[in-house]
């Protein structure tokens, strides 16, 4: 479903470069358009001729505030993943760090884009760092992080990555209850629906993790 929903963002912003970012694009008689259905429910192909990919005429300051609040979130959680190679030999751990570089740099590419489309610069990369009540990483954290390996940094990392994606939930959560841009909507509920999923695959890991 993360694959899905990334895929057609990034049609809706392709058609957005070329159309204008309020311009909706129609449906043709080439490759099908697949429309995602809401978490955990499947998609549906478009009908020809259906218009897809319309957002809001004017995007609300919700809208704004998850965009520049998630890039540099998600330029974090990168951060962290960038770490695993060299530190941990768990698989699992292995595999979540995979799993988030897999969807997050493409969803901070979107994101951006889709600033720029309204006239925003994308945060810079020092914004929104620890203490912000949403679950990022101090620099103190993300220090001992570095320095940790083995099973010391496996528990580290799981404990901080399951706070962060916390975090990511909640700034999804309060896009959905103000935001009116649909794609931003759509990406808060790609992200709302992977990260709570993942959150119960860390604790998991961190509880079956040896002491």
């Amino acid at each position: 479903m993360r694959a899905l929903l990334v895929t057609v963002l990034t049609l809706n912003a392709l058609a957005g470069c070329s159309q204008g970012a309020n311009q909706p694009s129609a449906v043709g008689t080439g490759a099908p358009v697949i429309v995602p259905g809401s978490p955990g429910a499947h998609g549906r192909t478009a009908m020809p001729g259906e218009r897809v990919g319309q957002g809001a005429a004017t995007p609300a300051a919700a809208d704004v505030r998850f965009a520049e609040g998630m890039i540099p979130h998600h330029r974090q959680a990168l951060e962290m993943t960038g770490l695993v190679a060299n530190r941990t030999r768990t698989p699992a751990v292995r595999r979540f760090a995979d799993q988030i570089a897999l969807t997050q740099q493409p969803e901070i590419d979107l994101m951006t884009g889709w600033l720029a489309l309204i006239g925003r610069p994308a945060p810079a990369r020092h914004a929104h760092r620890g203490g912000d009540g949403y679950g990022m990483a101090t620099e103190a954290e993300l220090k001992a992080l570095r320095a940790a390996e083995g099973g010391v940094f496996d528990r580290m990392f799981l404990q901080l990555m399951i706070r962060h994606h916390e975090g990511a939930v909640k700034m999804a959560g309060e896009e959905l209850a103000g935001g009116k841009d649909q794609r931003m909507r759509m990406m808060a509920r790609d992200v709302y629906a992977g990260q709570s999923i993942e959150i119960a695959r860390m604790r998991k890991t961190l509880a079956e993790l040896p002491a």
